[in-house]
């Protein structure tokens, strides 16, 4: 490592894309289009509260590793919640923001943080993250949805260790939707064929459409119900309209837009994003309440289409314990996290300690909830 040199730059704009995709495997949401369109967009810098501050390590000008930074002033748009951290802090006359965060802007889907194949480079990019937080007194850093690999790298630098839980479903080779209702239990798998005759019933109909296919006019939809879902709980968006825009034109074959029409009018959509062998579902909405809505868009009509393109995963995002008796099973996500001031650093590791145990139990206490049968 001593040719390696470590740089922080404060975008994207002056690294060849080929260059980062080459780190970053097939990984959609930390390719070079993904995470430079939030940044043109203005969706992350300015005063979004995301300062973009990607650490870098090149060896004779060529780049060998990458971290995607960002330098926080608030806990909004991550996913992992630590503002109980940032109320301690603020109560004791600390300041807690500015922040460093390892992570996808808005995106709670694991994969690469670390972006290098070497596990010496991999250490060699954590040890460098957390000098830049020390050097420029920052209160914290967190990796948040770290692949398992990245995960014990920041463990081995002193990070510690934090568990989540969300919904995924495992695709075990189903030939058909049907074939993977066959698996469930009869109560479970009745369910679901009601939802799904109760839409039928209702006349609506389903367009899948890859996002490189869609109009403007769809995307536009699209967006609409994306905001009118924030909508309808005071609160904003976090991205804009030309942030879709620019989804379509750098990855739209990797996004897959699904919107239901009744009597010919469009009146809800989902978005989903094409990630190696993942489908992570990202944003839905509707402008018409019509029972069972939800779940045919974002989780029956996707898995539907997973199983006949062979994905074999579907993510189904944060939280939703009703996500459970749709098919999806509970799975464990993780997060790193390191502070600087000792004393509180040593409250948080005694609060994941309890926090682990109780997540654990949550965990099993879902799995015996599963809709599938036993054997």
């Amino acid at each position: 490592m001593n040719n390696v040199k470590f740089d922080i730059v404060n975008s994207l704009s002056g690294i060849k894309a080929e260059d980062w995709n080459s780190l970053n495997g097939d990984n959609l949401v930390t390719s070079f289009e993904f995470l430079s369109a939030l940044e043109d967009t203005e969706n992350v810098g300015g005063d979004s509260g995301w300062s973009p501050t990607h650490l870098i390590a090149t060896e004779s000008n060529k780049l060998v590793g990458a971290v995607p930074l960002y330098i926080k002033t608030h806990s909004y748009g991550e996913y992992i919640f630590d503002w109980a951290w940032a109320d301690a802090y603020h109560r004791s006359g600390l300041e807690y923001y500015p922040k460093l965060v390892s992570a996808v802007p808005f995106t709670p889907a694991t994969g690469p943080r670390l972006l290098t194949s070497d596990p010496q480079m991999k250490n060699a990019l954590a040890s460098a993250t957390l000098s830049f937080a020390r050097d420029n007194q920052l209160s914290s850093f967190h990796c948040l949805y770290p692949e398992m690999d990245d995960l014990h790298t920041w463990e081995q630098a002193g990070c510690l260790m934090r568990k989540s839980i969300q919904f995924h479903w495992a695709n075990q080779a189903y030939e058909s939707f049907e074939h993977f209702l066959s698996f469930m239990r009869s109560a479970k798998r009745k369910k679901i064929k009601q939802e799904r005759k109760k839409i039928i019933d209702h006349g609506i109909t389903f367009d899948v459409i890859s996002g490189d296919q869609a109009s403007d006019s769809e995307w536009k939809f699209l967006y609409d119900c994306y905001h009118h879902t924030y909508a309808i709980r005071g609160t904003n968006p976090y991205l804009n309209f030309d942030f879709f825009l620019e989804l379509k034109k750098r990855v739209g074959k990797n996004t897959l837009l699904i919107i239901a029409s009744k009597s010919g009018k469009r009146i809800a959509a989902a978005l989903n994003l094409l990630s190696g062998n993942a489908i992570l579902g990202r944003y839905w909405g509707a402008n018409e309440y019509v029972p069972g809505l939800h779940f045919e868009t974002c989780y029956y009509q996707t898995i539907d289409y997973a199983i006949q393109n062979g994905y074999k995963t579907f993510e189904g995002g944060a939280q939703g314990e009703h996500k459970l008796s749709r098919g999806l099973e509970v799975a464990a996500t993780h997060s790193a996290h390191w502070l600087a001031h000792p004393q509180f650093s040593d409250a948080v590791e005694n609060f994941l300690a309890r926090e682990g145990t109780a997540i654990s139990e949550y965990q099993d206490d879902l799995s015996t909830r599963a809709p599938f049968k036993t054997l």
